[in-house]
């Protein structure tokens, strides 16, 4: 079965054709620009190399077999052609998306989702307008999408339910943790969260409450210890006898400490200076270092 990705030479490019390949699928990289594609598939397959010499290589077939599924095209009808499956992975810019699907829109058959990686973008502006728009879904995965297996699918109104079916069993076979997200919100469910947590953190921070290498130490050696392999609703079910148990006990000091919170932080002046300060300290902003830091965290 052929699947075709949108590709900026970027993370969550390389990273789908290599879930996809991992899968038994053949992958068509489609670029403008004959160097993005050329560099993709040259990291694509040394980094398959890589992983399969580390023992953390996904899937039955070897480094090779993977990397001979992963082909590269310049002309788009070409690349569509046979396709199932079409994953955009262009940069976040509502316009360029837009542009993307337009295009494909009127090239594509009856029968190929059409899939986009947007983080925060909604489906109802990403897909206003199109003709196969029953076809459409975004399904974002999380940085690094080869290591960390969530993925949301959100639907556009529109979409036909088939289309969520399809996308979610699709993600189940090639090892990913695919969640349906049951209507529009702006963020999705993902970066509601993550964004609630920085915000807090921020305040922290920025009230003196707590410096910013202990607060990453709440996180890193506290609840993400706790919410690594269970999720907050289960962790309440798990700490009382039962979920009605806890809220009964907990509701009270929950709603309290609730209303101190304060206002959405700027995330701007004396606090980004003294977090960054904080962050470089751990980790030097500079290219290499921050490309090591990384590679440690995949590893």
């Amino acid at each position: 079965a052929f699947l075709l990705f949108f590709l900026v030479s970027g993370l969550i490019g390389r990273s789908w054709a290599m879930l996809f390949a991992s899968g038994g699928f053949r992958v068509r990289l489609y670029d403008v620009e004959q160097q993005q594609v050329t560099s993709a598939l040259e990291n694509i397959r040394k980094e398959m190399a890589f992983l399969e010499r580390s023992g953390c290589l996904k899937g039955r077939l070897s480094a090779e077999e993977q990397g001979s599924l992963v082909s590269g095209c310049l002309d788009i009808r070409e690349a569509v052609g046979g396709a199932l499956h079409i994953q955009e992975c262009v940069p976040e810019n509502l316009e360029l998306k837009k542009k993307v699907f337009a295009q494909l829109d009127q090239i594509i058959d009856d029968k190929v989702v059409l899939s986009s990686s947007s983080s925060c973008l909604l489906p109802s502006q990403l897909f206003a307008g199109l003709a196969h728009v029953r076809q459409c879904i975004v399904a974002h995965p999380v940085n690094p999408p080869y290591y960390v297996p969530l993925v949301e699918l959100v639907p556009h109104p529109e979409t036909a339910p088939a289309t969520v079916d399809r996308t979610h069993a699709l993600m189940q076979k090639i090892g990913q943790s695919p969640v349906r997200v049951l209507k529009e919100i702006d963020g999705f469910a993902l970066n509601r969260l993550q964004y609630a947590i920085i915000s807090e953190a921020w305040r922290l921070v920025e009230e003196g409450v707590v410096s910013p290498s202990d607060l990453d130490l709440v996180m890193s050696d506290g609840l993400g210890m706790r919410y690594a392999f269970i999720g907050p609703l289960e962790t309440m079910h798990l700490n009382a006898e039962g979920l009605r148990s806890y809220c009964d006990r907990y509701s009270d000091g929950m709603k309290r400490v609730l209303k101190t919170f304060g206002p959405v932080p700027d995330f701007s002046g004396a606090t980004v200076d003294k977090v960054n300060q904080a962050m470089c300290l751990k980790v030097p902003a500079d290219p290499e270092r921050l490309a090591a830091r990384r590679q440690w965290r995949e590893e």
